[in-house]
């Protein structure tokens, strides 16, 4: 199932997606809704129909909010934003088996990092930032694509895994929507909903659906105990 690094311990890497997997919503689509900046809904829109990339869409889209309405963004978030159920257990479940876990997301660090906060300890958060500066929201990308890249994602998800694999490490990908496709094609295993269930089965990619959290342990568990 997985490649003996060099402390004899197999490799079972899981790749778990914030907005829409972890939480219920996509907190990016849900603060655009809030605000209703003019003109987002064509660009998520265009993001969607893969006119433009993740990254063009989710740069123009911030830059249509004031850097003024940071704390009520994080705010709206925190009260809103709801944990997928089994969330927790799903993060002592991967330790106690020996995977491990990373957090992926399209999302940004001032609204992704306080909703994992006393969820995750030592697990690595990969997302984008940003810059508060000046008049508009500008998003950062200190997560960009490669060279093997040329989607323009943002927070490049197959970049990371290619950063973190290594030979002979299984790749398990837990997401939902249009961010996590690229990376779910070079998973050995996809945990999918929405949006990226549907792709996975066009593609005809090996996958199982979840609804929760508790899911994905079983779907881990059986996986893990086939092996």
């Amino acid at each position: 199932m997985g490649s003996t690094g060099g402390n004899g311990r197999l490799r079972n890497l899981l790749f778990c997606d914030f907005d829409g997997t972890i939480t219920e919503n996509d907190n990016i689509i849900e603060i655009m809704k809030h605000y209703s900046p003019k003109g987002w809904e064509a660009i998520k829109n265009a993001v969607l129909s893969r006119e433009i990339s993740v990254k063009e869409g989710v740069g123009k889209m911030f830059a249509l909010l004031s850097s003024d309405e940071k704390d009520s963004i994080i705010h709206f978030v925190q009260k809103t934003a709801s944990i997928r159920n089994g969330f927790k257990e799903f993060v002592e479940y991967a330790e106690t088996a020996g995977y491990e876990l990373y957090i992926v997301s399209g999302g940004i660090d001032f609204f992704v990092l306080p909703m994992l906060d006393g969820l995750i300890e030592d697990v690595p958060v990969y997302c984008n930032s940003a810059s508060f500066e000046n008049h508009s929201i500008e998003i950062l990308w200190p997560h960009s694509c490669d060279s093997s890249c040329i989607n323009d994602c943002g927070c490049c998800k197959p970049s990371i895994i290619r950063k973190l694999k290594e030979e002979g490490d299984t790749v398990t990908v837990i997401g939902d929507s249009v961010t996590d496709l690229e990376a779910a094609k070079q998973a050995d295993f996809v945990i999918a909903r929405d949006y990226l269930l549907d792709e996975c089965q066009k593609l005809s990619l090996r996958h199982e659906a979840f609804a929760d959290f508790h899911d994905v342990i079983q779907i881990l568990e059986k996986r893990r105990v086939l092996a």
